[in-house]
């Protein structure tokens, strides 16, 4: 499953995404905390966070229980051997204990300096702080105190009931993806080789969502039958768009709001320019002048430029008042094109064109779209999934389905189509 860490600055929305985000999801499938000790997760019972959205308000709260985390992301499970006493003997003995996965990790942050350990096994997201979204929330929270905004408190919960019936519907299902091989990554870092996985993970993921509209496949293997839906162009033109958004940004050595920022000193220094007729060589500026040119407090300027002049975007030059610093914006704008960008990924036309692969041999079974309420049973992994072709990350239970369906209404052909339709609404 894919891990996820909200990141932006304090008052900005993180925990409110959060909560809609996970309002999505099934309340037997969701574990809050506000704050974790460094042991709690060992000593969990050892099925209590299999396939389960675990959620801590704020990244300093689980601090302690950092190393914890990441072992559960990575590793699948945890375990520790812990010494107590035999209830019948009184002898000290070791005991062991042990919390299985997979478990998809739900956090929020305002610190810009986050664990780089945990940062890379997540997602990173960051929260819209423009002054037109801010506009936008004022606007819905005044629309929310009239007759109209109260009824569509009523309505949101009936709306939110048919999106977690919607994930209720998901199946455990391998998910076979065969443009894999015909893909592309970049790979000019180690740290892609995991980034790489959170793109595949999320091809499966957004596969696995609309495993109604899919057909499914059966395949004879080692003596039993494997059931598995393929990976469509669909599910990876959704993908691709969303990797661009969130893994562009993973990718970034800034944290969203120190890149917001480095935007805003962009801008201030070309106002400069153009005010004064003087090159960007010649800019020199203020730390008052960047909070008066972005609205932004002190503080965040500070914590912000600091960062921005450890990584040399900006360069600090002594002023000539005792300790008053001006600086010099080195950073020239480029690929400032609007929009955040992953690059080596193969763009879906060309797959299109190129030869499609091969048939399989494997017997076609149609969906069945009569809605059987799963057990706890049918909701677990398959037993030795992980050694069976087809799996990983995305056939599982998505982590984070309501978001992944709410960025795609897709269409589908089946009968049972409107289960992710309606649910991605």
């Amino acid at each position: 499953p894919l891990a996820v860490i909200i990141q932006s600055t304090s008052a900005a929305g993180k925990s409110s995404l959060m909560d809609a985000v996970l309002s999505f999801v099934p309340d037997e499938e969701r574990i809050k905390f506000s704050a974790m000790t460094g042991q709690s997760l060992f000593y969990m019972g050892e099925a209590d966070l299999a396939h389960k959205v675990l959620a801590v308000v704020e990244e300093e709260g689980a601090t302690r229980a950092g190393y914890a985390l990441k072992l559960l992301q990575s590793e699948g499970e945890l375990s520790i051997a812990s010494t107590g006493k035999d209830t019948a003997s009184g002898r000290l003995v070791t005991h062991t204990y042990t919390v299985t996965g997979p478990v998809a990790i739900f956090l929020t942050t305002t610190a810009v300096d986050v664990d780089e350990e945990l940062m890379n096994r997540c997602v990173v997201l960051s929260v819209d702080e423009d002054r037109s979204q801010t506009r936008a929330i004022h606007d819905r929270q005044r629309a929310a105190q009239t007759l109209e905004g109260l009824l569509g408190d009523a309505e949101r919960a009936r709306v939110v009931k048919l999106h977690q019936d919607a994930q209720r519907l998901l199946r455990p299902v391998l998910v076979a993806n065969p443009y894999a091989p015909r893909l592309g990554f970049a790979d000019e870092a180690t740290r892609t080789r995991r980034d790489h996985m959170k793109y595949l993970g999320l091809i499966r993921a957004v596969a696995l969502l609309h495993q109604h509209q899919r057909p499914r496949r059966t395949v004879a293997h080692d003596g039993g039958v494997l059931t598995y839906v393929e990976v469509t162009l669909d599910d990876i033109a959704l993908a691709n768009r969303l990797a661009h958004e969130i893994l562009g940004r993973s990718l970034d050595d800034l944290a969203p709001q120190t890149r917001r920022l480095l935007g805003h000193v962009d801008d201030l220094v070309l106002t400069i320019c153009a005010t004064d007729e003087v090159t960007r060589a010649d800019v020199r500026f203020t730390r008052r002048a960047v909070r008066e040119h972005c609205g932004w407090s002190d503080f965040q300027v500070r914590t912000h430029l600091d960062r921005l002049v450890a990584l040399e975007y900006v360069l600090v030059h002594r002023g000539g008042r005792g300790q008053s610093f001006v600086y010099e914006a080195l950073w020239d704008g480029a690929g400032t094109d609007g929009r955040p960008h992953l690059v080596g990924l193969v763009d879906v036309a060309t797959l299109a064109e190129s030869p499609g692969p091969a048939a399989t041999t494997a017997d076609f079974e149609p969906p069945n779209h009569e809605f059987e309420p799963p057990t706890r049973a049918q909701r677990a992994p398959i037993e030795g999934g992980s050694r069976s072709p087809g799996n990983g990350a995305g056939a599982g239970r998505s982590p984070l389905p309501g978001a992944a369906a709410a960025q795609n209404p897709h269409q589908g052909n089946g009968s049972g189509s409107h289960v992710a339709m309606r649910g991605g609404r």
